[in-house]
């Protein structure tokens, strides 16, 4: 059958795990999240056996019993007990094992309902317990059977018992606890009934102490005699027996003694199922109403019931010291003090260290032990006392301290070192100062276990563990005086110092010293390199807001390491820092250079610059840059002006860096304004390659001439053509330089060749005459002898100069080798031979000889000077056709040219004659290059069809017949198919592709075919002939998956997505999973996308396959191959899949994506979507998220699952942030009060905050203002009280809003709400409190007024309080406008003491009674003195005694009896001696008048004095006398009451609790209450307890 169970845990009682479970029964794990199903199998006896692990949502093992399961229990935690008709088996959830058999059940349980089976700690020892029908006699007595089983000794043993339970137990002298089993048993024997509990022991260790066998009785009142045992439960926290019954009685006994310590009824109805409670020390009980129920101990009434009520002290002290339980403190110190005092002092460490509650573990017990003296060679009694309590735990802190004190006295600190290893000392403050003093590592050890924060900072500050300090004081969240530990660092550790401060800097929350100063700390030491190292690291972000540090850094290094400033500047890291200062600073350092990068003002930088001596020459060109024209300019004259020569280099680099800026004219004419020519010639070369300006070229020329740079005149001269010729040679003979090679450049290259001769000639410049002449320009010859001639130059010099010109040998002069060229050919000499290897003669020249003599000379003349169009021009006129098909490729392009008209010619003799005959590859290659250039594609054909096709030497050439394809292809497209099919020996791939540009399809898609390339082939019918069903059917032929692919992928392009996955899957291609993942999305093919898909999954590893297969299988709704393919290794990323089913409200499948990757946050929302709440909210749980929290509790809101969004709300708002807009929402949605209830529910949280304490009180002021007042005495410290004043005001509750100024010390608004809403704020003693606090005085008179008006009885109680802080004038003022001056009349009585002022005025007054008045006054005030001297004075002695009797002070009472002698004044003495009675002492009094013989007077005072002390004696003497009397009476009563119980204890059984009192009747009566005892209501005597309290 079904059963739906609900696993509840215990802290998660409301949010009980919900699983929808197919069984028969179910098992919950005590300790995990486990649970054991059990199901019959239908038709048989025989039961199937489950384990299911509910957070991973897996099955863990299962089993098929042969036999069917009575009664199963989880006996452990790992393992489950099974029981069957006949044997008993364990099964461990552990491993693969199956069931284990452990015993075979014995006879006595045959026919027996098993109610509970259980196994010891150690699991050697089984206990099985069954009830049957009783006796025939009595069959409504159930009977009740155990089996016990020994696992190592495989023996059972059969016995009578109900109930039975194990425990452990240590014996005195045994180290080793004792195995314990409890049973309790009610049989029926000859219609006796009899009702025991026995305690033995199982094992007893041989050689040890053993326990020995208890048995208690157990009494069942009269009207519970068919009651029996149902279950046992030990508490091993106090070691106690709870047996529980079938009818709710619970019997409580200790497991040592087995005395009966209580009894009582717990559940009116009937309980079946127990389990232990194990961190309470009682136990669960669940009856037949479904209740849960829980009996625990109360700790604090336990000890005392059972020391009084039960009057057996020795089983209290047992119990305080087992449990740890308050209530027999003075019986544990009495005991104490007499083992002490009979020297038994191991006994009394013993009982010190096992005393309840540690109340004999203090200081005073270890000066005890420290008082006794040590006997020669026994242990001192203070060890043994120490030694019992390492044994027994932990020692306390002053234990510790005083153990510890000793061992390092005797230097034995490895003991230290053990003991806190194994946790026996409890660390402290002190502790660790004691062991400082010899161990330091040690010491900083328990500083840290005993959180003493400042010495754990202090030791890692001398360690230089600074890093730690920080890490330590956040995790204690300890701030440390860092100020004071940087000072103690820098003394020793400078670089520890800037360590420490850098770690600071590096804190989250900041850092806890300002960097100012603790810059100036280093700085006050000299400390300069740290200081710098510190500022350089926590300035790196370079913030305004750090311009002064940036300033201070570079200061104190431009002071003292000029270097270091240098190299911080040179980072650039800084830019907030005070320009202008560090400028002045880097110049009085000699950084100029950064001195000038700083100054914004010129006359700085020319007082800086200046200093080239000590910047770096491309430090200051770059300067230069970042200066405007004109002070650039400025600048640079005022260096010329400074040092010309030291600094022209720098100008000219200047001038070439920036010409462009500067401007090349102003430059030149800075040079030349200092005359500089070697500035100007220097700065011109850079720039002369880029001008054309003939200025700045003649310029340059006049600059390097008067530099005397030769060479550069020279060459500028011979490779310039901007400069002015004439300007130029007119310069250069003004100049005269001693080398005439740049004149001649000029001269011979424009021209002025006359004039050069003329200037050398008369410059005596002979040897340059000459070199022109026969080096330079021979041409020239004639213009030079003309112009010698003119100059009337010798014949001789001139007929040297043409002669050495014409017969020099070794001539290369072209003219001269045209002539005999002409010679050689004219004799015909071998002209081949001259023509072919002479390389000075004009081929144009000579060639054009030969054409009318031999044109074949001409041929060879052209070709060595390839003079192209003379060659073709003497070839043509001559027919010489055949010459011309052996020309080069650059000849073939003119010959084929259009406007040849001899080119049809030539052609047919190429196509008919010469190339067919032709065996040269070179000859033929070049031809069919020259004919394709020529784009002559039909005369191609021709020629290579006869070449190709006619079986000459190339037929089977590959190149050539590449060619004819491709020509045909280009010209004649109806002959390729032919070429296609006749040729083979030809590059198919690359002709297939020509093909396919040419649009010849077909060809291609033959070529392609006929080379086995079928991927190009069906290419070619996909991308070409666009025929699908074409390639479809070619990829059937061929098969391959290549080809399959590409169909696949061209079906895809043409959106055939089925089609195409079929086409995928049969290539067994998936490398295009994207786009058909793409494709089949847009198409919604998710059926064909999971075939495709699985197929792809089998090739690669890709989360977008896998979250896409998801996905898909989402699509389609088929959510349980979704589970079971997460459930697979996969790759997936499901948080993405799960992401995005959810935003296409793909819901369920999301769910389950969610809930397995346990993305708890998502799952709660996406089960909201789903309307399923109660799963959301137990996804929210383990989510625990706030904003998850939120989701589900607003979503819950608006289901109106109140109950629900509760649970989620407290969540919510114990954060601050999201507490209003849950509040706001379910405001909006008018859930007043069940937004009051998640408020009210949330105070009671640990993480309560302030603000949800006040939105409470916001929404009580708004929606439940009775309850407003309650809350806020209640938590008005947990209060945000201004918010919360505004939500009073806002709805006018005035009380409340009163009492919020009130306790946010607003006394001023306090009463002003007082008065202005008096019906309901106003509370007479709260305003008294509220008047005398408040600021504005003004408030004072208008509280006048107020109390005037609405309540005058009260005005002078008000008044009063007030009476030190108003102008009394001005309240009489007030007053007496109103007419009621007499109704203050008490409230100016009591302020006359304050008239002292007046009093000063009239104490010299001319009447008397003005000066009565005044002492009065004084006497109000206070001023006693003054007032008695001034009756004195006037010789009022009355008003003078009267006064001295109400200052209560005895020396003004005695001075002014001395007074009263002195004046002789006797019957005043005496008067004042009876005003005065109370304050004058005995002694003096008759002391004063022995003296001044008045002892008469003195009579009626020493009189008075004995009566009153004769009655004070015999007052006392009678109270004692009745107190003594009182004292015995109530001795005897209380004997009479002990000897009364002892009786009643005597009578009654010894389970049953003490008698009733008298007059509360007969019968048996409950203990009195324990405080709740153990966890119960007591019962009244046979009667139900009240229901409802379970």
């Amino acid at each position: 059958m079904a059963a739906a169970n609900a696993p509840i845990a215990m802290k998660e009682v409301l949010t009980p795990l919900r699983r929808p479970i197919t069984a028969d029964s179910a098992l919950m794990n005590p300790n995990s999240r486990i649970l054991a199903l059990k199901a019959q199998l239908p038709g048989t006896t025989q039961d199937h056996l489950q384990i299911f692990n509910i957070e991973m949502k897996a099955n863990m093992k299962s089993h098929q019993m042969p036999e069917q399961v009575v009664f199963w229990k989880w006996i452990t935690p790992k393992l489950l007990g099974l029981v069957t008709q006949t044997s008993v088996y364990h099964w461990s959830i552990e491993g693969d094992s199956e069931p284990i058999k452990m015993f075979e059940r014995t006879a006595n349980l045959m026919n027996n309902q098993i109610i509970n089976y259980k196994c010891d700690p150690s699991e050697k020892w089984l206990v099985l317990i069954g009830i049957a029908l009783g006796a025939p006699e009595r069959p409504q007595l159930v009977k009740g059977n155990m089996q016990l089983f020994s696992v190592d000794q495989q023996r059972s043993q059969a016995l009578e018992a109900h109930a039975a339970s194990f425990a452990q137990l240590k014996v005195p002298g045994n180290e080793n606890p004792s195995i314990l089993i409890s049973f309790a048993t009610k049989s029926s024997n000859a219609g006796q009934i009899t009702s025991k509990l026995h305690v033995i022991e199982l094992g007893a260790q041989p050689g040890r102490p053993s326990f020995s066998k208890k048995q208690a009785d157990l009494f069942f009142p009269p009207d519970f005699q068919d009651d029996f045992p149902v279950a046992m439960q030990i508490s091993h926290k106090y070691s106690l027996i709870f047996v529980i019954t079938k009818h709710g009685l619970l019997f409580v006994y200790d497991l040592e003694t087995a005395s009966a310590l209580y009894r009582n009824r717990i559940s009116p109805d009937p309980i079946f199922l127990t389990s232990e409670a194990t961190a309470a020390g009682g136990f669960y009980a669940i009856n037949r109403r479904g209740q849960v129920l829980l009996a625990t101990v109360n700790e604090a009434t336990i000890v005392p019931f059972v020391s009084s009520q039960l009057n057996n002290l020795e089983l209290a002290v047992s119990l305080a010291k087992r449990g740890n339980l308050p209530g027999a403190e003075n019986l544990v110190v009495q005991r104490f003090q007499e083992l002490f005092t009979q020297t038994k002092y191991k006994e009394a460490a013993e009982l010190a260290a096992e005393s309840p509650q540690g109340i004999l573990r203090t200081p005073d017990t270890v000066a005890k032990f420290q008082s006794v003296p040590v006997q020669a060679g026994q242990t001192p009694p203070l060890l043994q006392y120490f030694g019992t309590l390492l044994t027994r735990g932990k020692l306390n802190a002053f234990e510790s301290l005083e153990l510890s004190r000793l061992v390092v006295n005797q230097n034995k600190k490895n003991l230290l070192e053990n003991w806190l290893a194994e946790d026996k000392l409890e660390c402290s403050e002190e502790l660790g100062d004691l062991v400082k003093t010899v161990d330091n590592d040690l010491a900083l050890k328990i500083y840290i276990k005993a959180r003493a924060t400042p010495k754990v900072v202090a030791a890692f500050a001398e360690r230089r563990e600074f890093d730690k300090i920080l890490i330590y004081s956040k995790q204690v969240g300890y701030t440390p005086d860092y100020l004071f530990l940087l000072q103690t660092i820098l003394r020793t550790d400078p670089q520890g110092a800037v360590n420490f401060a850098l770690m600071m800097s590096q804190m989250e929350e900041g850092c806890p010293v300002d960097y100012n100063t603790i810059t100036d700390l280093f700085l006050q030491r000299n400390l300069i390199r740290e200081a710098t190292a510190f500022l350089l690291d926590v300035l790196k972000p370079n913030l305004p807001e750090h311009g002064f540090l940036q300033t201070k850094v570079l200061e104190i290094n431009l002071v003292t390491f000029p270097n270091v400033a240098d190299a911080i500047l040179a980072t650039g890291m800084f830019s907030h820092y005070d320009r202008p200062r560090i400028a002045q600073l880097c110049e009085k350092a000699g950084l100029f250079v950064r001195a000038l990068q700083h100054y914004t003002e010129l006359p700085d930088i020319k007082r800086v610059i200046v200093n080239t001596h000590a910047i770096e020459p491309q430090s200051l060109v770059e300067f230069f840059g970042t200066l405007s024209r004109e002070w650039a300019l400025e600048c640079m004259k005022d260096l010329l002006l400074v040092n010309l020569r030291g600094n022209l280099q720098i100008i000219v680099q200047v001038a070439k860096e920036y010409c462009e800026q500067l401007g090349v004219d102003a430059c030149i004419k800075l040079f030349e304004q200092f005359k500089s020519y070697e500035g100007l010639y220097f700065f011109l070369g850079s720039y002369l390659s880029s001008s054309e300006d003939p200025d700045i070229h003649f310029k340059y020329i006049e600059a390097a001439a008067k530099t005397g740079q030769i060479k550069e005149v020279e060459r500028v001269t011979r490779e310039s053509n901007f400069y002015d010729a004439e300007k130029t040679k007119n310069f250069l003979m003004e100049a005269k330089l001693p080398d005439a090679r740049p004149l001649i450049n000029v001269c011979d290259r424009f021209g002025f060749v006359p004039d050069l001769t003329h200037y050398l000639y008369t410059n005596s410049m002979l040897r340059y005459i000459e070199g022109y002449v026969q080096k330079v320009k021979p041409g020239n010859a004639p213009l030079v002898v003309g112009q010698l001639l003119d100059d009337e130059c010798p014949e001789d010099f001139i007929k040297g100069l043409i002669l050495s010109h014409l017969v020099s040998e070794g001539s290369q002069d072209v003219h001269v080798h045209n002539a005999l060229g002409k010679i050689i050919i004219d004799s015909n000499n071998n002209p081949e031979h001259f023509l072919t290897t002479n390389p000075y003669y004009d081929s144009r020249v000579v060639g054009k000889y030969c054409e009318k003599r031999d044109p074949t000379l001409a041929v060879v003349s052209y070709r060595r000077g390839q003079c192209d169009d003379e060659l073709i021009n003497v070839t043509n006129k001559n027919s010489l056709f055949k010459l011309q098909a052996r020309m080069d490729d650059d000849l073939w392009e003119k010959v084929l040219n259009p406007e040849n008209e001899y080119r049809r010619q030539l052609i047919d003799q190429v196509v008919s004659t010469a190339l067919p005959e032709s065996k040269s590859p070179e000859q033929v290659s070049a031809a069919v290059k020259a004919f394709m250039t020529a784009d002559l594609p039909h005369e191609l054909i021709e020629l290579l069809e006869k070449i190709v096709l006619q079986n000459s030497a190339f037929s089977g050439n590959f190149n050539l017949q590449n060619l004819l394809i491709l020509t045909a292809i280009k010209a004649d497209s109806s002959r390729v198919m032919d070429y296609i099919n006749r040729l083979d020996n030809f590059d198919g791939p690359a002709v297939g592709e020509v093909a396919v540009e040419a649009q010849l399809y077909e060809e291609a898609f033959a070529i392609f075919k006929k080379f086995n390339l079928n991927v190009q082939a069906v290419n070619v019918l996909l991308d070409n002939i666009r025929s699908i069903d074409r390639a479809v059917e070619f990829a059937f032929r061929v098969e391959e998956d290549a080809v399959w692919s590409q169909v696949a992928k061209a079906q895809l392009r043409e959106g055939l997505v089925s089609d195409a996955i079929e086409s995928f899957i049969r290539a067994d291609d998936a490398t295009q999973f994207l786009d058909v993942i793409r494709a089949s999305e847009d198409a919604d093919v998710y059926s064909d996308l999971v075939r495709y898909l699985l197929m792809v999954r089998k090739k690669v590893k890709e989360p977008k396959v896998d979250s896409e297969l998801i996905y898909a299988y989402a699509k389609t709704d088929r959510l349980g191959e979704i589970e079971e393919f997460i459930l697979m290794p996969n790759v997936a990323n499901l948080q993405n899949v799960g992401d995005r089913l959810f935003d296409e409200a793909l819901y369920e499948a999301a769910k389950i994506i969610f809930g397995l990757i346990s993305n708890w946050a998502k799952l709660a929302v996406t089960l909201v979507r789903l309307k399923q709440f109660q799963g959301a909210v137990d996804a929210a749980r383990k989510a625990n998220s706030a904003k998850t929290w939120k989701e589900v509790c607003f979503a819950c809101v608006d289901a109106e699952e109140f109950r629900l969004a509760q649970i989620c709300g407290l969540n919510v708002i114990i954060q601050v942030d999201d507490l209003e807009e849950v509040s706001e929402y379910y405001q909006n949605r008018g859930c007043f009060n069940e937004l009051i209830s998640l408020m009210e529910s949330g105070l009671g949280l640990e993480r309560a905050h302030m603000g949800l304490f006040t939105e409470l009180g916001v929404l009580y002021a708004r929606y439940r203002p009775e309850k407003l007042m309650e809350h806020i005495k209640l938590f008005s410290t947990r209060l945000n009280i201004p918010k919360l004043i505004r939500a009073c005001d806002e709805q006018q509750h005035w009380k409340e809003l009163t009492f919020l100024y009130i306790q946010y010390d607003e006394f001023d608004n306090a009463a002003t709400t007082v008065m202005n809403h008096s019906p309901e704020a106003w509370d007479h003693m709260q305003f008294k409190d509220i008047i005398v606090k408040v600021a504005s005085v003004e408030l004072y008179y208008k509280a006048v007024h107020f109390y005037l008006q609405e309540h005058p009885d009260l005005i002078n109680d008000m008044l009063n309080v007030l009476a030190l802080r108003v102008d009394h004038t001005r309240v009489v003022d007030i007053m007496r406008k109103a007419g009621h001056l007499r109704l203050v009349k008490p409230y100016m009585v009591a302020v006359q003491s304050n008239n002292i002022g007046l009093a000063q005025k009239i104490e010299k007054h001319e009447l008397l009674e003005m000066r009565r008045v005044a002492a009065y006054i004084y006497k109000k005030a206070g001023r006693w003195k003054q007032s008695i001297a001034l009756s004195k004075k006037d010789n009022l002695y009355k008003d003078a005694m009267e006064t001295a009797s109400q200052s209560g002070e005895r020396e003004l009472a005695e001075e002014l009896l001395v007074y009263f002698i002195e004046q002789g004044k006797k019957e005043c003495f005496a008067a004042c001696l009876f005003v005065c009675y109370d304050l004058v002492r005995p002694d003096v009094a008759l002391e004063l008048a022995w003296v001044n013989n008045m002892i008469d007077f003195s009579f009626p005072f020493l009189l008075q004095f004995i009566r009153e002390y004769t009655c004070k004696v015999d007052e006392l003497i009678k109270d004692k006398i009745e107190a003594q009397k009182e004292v015995k009476a109530k001795e005897q009563e209380e004997k009479e009451v002990i000897a009364q119980q002892n009786m009643y204890a005597q009578l009654l059984p010894l389970a049953l609790p003490a008698p009733p009192m008298p007059g509360m009747g007969g019968g048996f009566a409950p203990p009195p209450p324990m405080g709740g005892g153990m966890g119960m209501p007591p019962m009244p005597p046979y009667g139900m307890p009240p229901m409802g309290g379970y």
